[in-house]
């Protein structure tokens, strides 16, 4: 399972991708595909089947993702191996069928039986639903009525992207169209967050370690911040994110998962189930969320990295008066045991000054008595900084001794990044991902009472924007760190953002 070393390749299959020849496939699924070759973590026997609505040669699919592989892997500095191509290319066959029409499924039905015949797939199917998400019913639907998630005589699993849903109501319509045609465990809702590796360690460093979930409690921290800012904008996103916006597209995935990783109580094992019932429990545990909770912001024209950039509502396909947020922050409050009384601030934005995501855990503060001779400000509180992205790693902040006869104190910093320690194949981030639902093991995939969890949080600040027009956007430059709102937010409270700054910074 993820919590463990894999080393083995997991078994036959035939791995079917709808939208064969969209963006996402071109970008990310192929190229992960082709990293876990050259790990050898794909199946010795395998069946790559493409589905899209074109018209073309499974030639011409092969030669069309070589072009966007070359591509990706030129971003590292790095050429195709032209042997290891071959044989991940050799396993492909692209079927042209509409989504939405039966035939394509019987044709798909007749296309597995034979290559399972031929290959030795043991009726192992993973479909992968790379496509649109009002697509995703449909797909659902018409494997289902053609018997293709049958796994009486091999595993049938489907891969289903985000968003799941938009809000409440469509995230269980969603799930009860999955749950009509499937059981929960072939399931698997992926968020590329999730295959990040240092998201995959926050409950290594946790359970693995004596030194910190003995302190991990409300006893001994005082606030969680959690921060995924962008320094880019909507760029060619506009239409999206005009019926989207800030919070629907970060929160309730990514940023609550964060959540869940860092506040779950532990399990009793790293089985899936698990971890995933104590996630459940946790979005229980926090309390509903009222509007004066929440932020929003939407960004003007400013400068970000020595650059000139629009405001929001300047951006292709965006309206010129739209009140979409492009910046969210809130405050939840877990009602349970270890976390009543702390804080967790979350915050995310488009055209923010830096590209970063991290979580900061503040540590009560020290009694003052004995260090009466040092400056307040230079007393800081203790600070375990979880960087995600970029340049991965973890920070321990402390005060220590300042060199002199006199007791003055000076916060310092032991660092720790990983491409020091662990040598990293290069990676799109959805290689674990891909390989966990290879293998059968959900531990870092949504289960469905959690997705409904999640959008029941946000659901009453998602009406209540849409009865209040935000008159003061835009309200944030770009190239800040956010609407000045956000910091009222933590004033309140008599706290304060972190900066928002690269690993080196304080």
């Amino acid at each position: 399972m993820s919590m463990q070393s894999h080393n083995a390749p997991p078994p036959a299959c035939a791995i079917v991708i709808f939208g064969a020849n969209g963006d996402l496939t071109k970008r990310l699924v192929v190229p992960a595909l082709y990293n876990l070759a050259r790990t050898g973590l794909l199946p010795k026997n395998l069946a790559l089947v493409g589905v899209d609505h074109n018209k073309k040669t499974s030639e011409e699919w092969t030669a069309q993702l070589k072009v966007f592989l070359v591509t990706v892997l030129a971003k590292n500095s790095e050429e195709i191996d032209e042997t290891l191509w071959s044989k991940v290319a050799g396993s492909m066959t692209f079927l042209s069928g509409d989504f939405e029409k039966p035939e394509t499924y019987s044709q798909l039905k007749g296309l597995l039986a034979e290559l399972n015949q031929k290959q030795g797939l043991g009726g192992n199917v993973l479909f992968y639903m790379a496509v649109a998400d009002r697509f995703f019913p449909v797909i659902a639907g018409k494997l289902g009525e053609a018997a293709l998630m049958d796994d009486t005589k091999g595993f049938r699993r489907l891969i289903v992207e985000k968003p799941f849903g938009h809000d409440l109501a469509s995230a269980r319509a969603l799930n009860a169209c999955l749950l009509k045609y499937l059981k929960e465990e072939q399931i698997y809702r992926i968020d590329h967050f999730l295959g990040k590796e240092t998201v995959q360690n926050i409950m290594a460093l946790r359970f693995g370690n004596g030194l910190f979930e003995p302190i991990w409690n409300r006893d001994r921290i005082d606030h969680v911040q959690i921060t995924v800012a962008e320094s880019i904008g909507v760029e060619t996103r506009g239409k999206f994110y005009e019926a989207t916006g800030a919070l629907r597209d970060m929160i309730p995935n990514h940023l609550f998962q964060l959540v869940a990783m860092v506040a779950m109580e532990p399990p009793v094992s790293f089985d899936a189930e698990d971890i995933r019932a104590k996630k459940a429990e946790l979005f229980k545990a926090i309390q509903p969320l009222a509007l004066t909770d929440v932020v929003r912001g939407q960004y003007d024209a400013g400068t970000v990295q020595d650059a000139s950039v629009p405001a929001y509502r300047k951006e292709p396909n965006v309206s010129p008066d739209s009140n979409i947020e492009t910046y969210a922050a809130m405050r939840l409050k877990i009602d349970n045991w270890r976390w009543a009384g702390v804080p967790f601030y979350l915050r995310t934005g488009k055209r923010l000054n830096i590209r970063s995501s991290e979580i900061a855990i503040r540590f009560k503060q020290a009694p003052y008595a004995l260090f009466r001779d040092t400056p307040v400000d230079e007393l800081d509180a203790d600070w375990l900084i979880l960087r995600i992205q970029p340049d991965e790693g973890i920070r321990l902040r402390f005060n220590a001794k300042r060199p002199g006869p006199a007791m003055m104190l000076e916060s310092v910093s032991m660092r720790f990044n990983y491409k020091d320690y662990f040598h990293q194949a290069p990676a799109v981030g959805y290689e674990t991902l891909i390989y966990d639902c290879l293998i059968g093991d959900a531990t870092l995939f949504q289960r469905a009472d959690q997705v409904e969890a999640a959008w029941a949080l946000v659901e009453p600040v998602l009406k209540g924007w849409q009865d209040t027009n935000p008159r003061h956007f835009p309200n944030y430059a770009a190239g800040s760190e956010g609407p000045i709102a956000a910091n009222d937010l933590l004033a309140k409270d008599g706290r304060s953002w972190r900066a928002i700054r690269i690993l080196g910074g304080k």
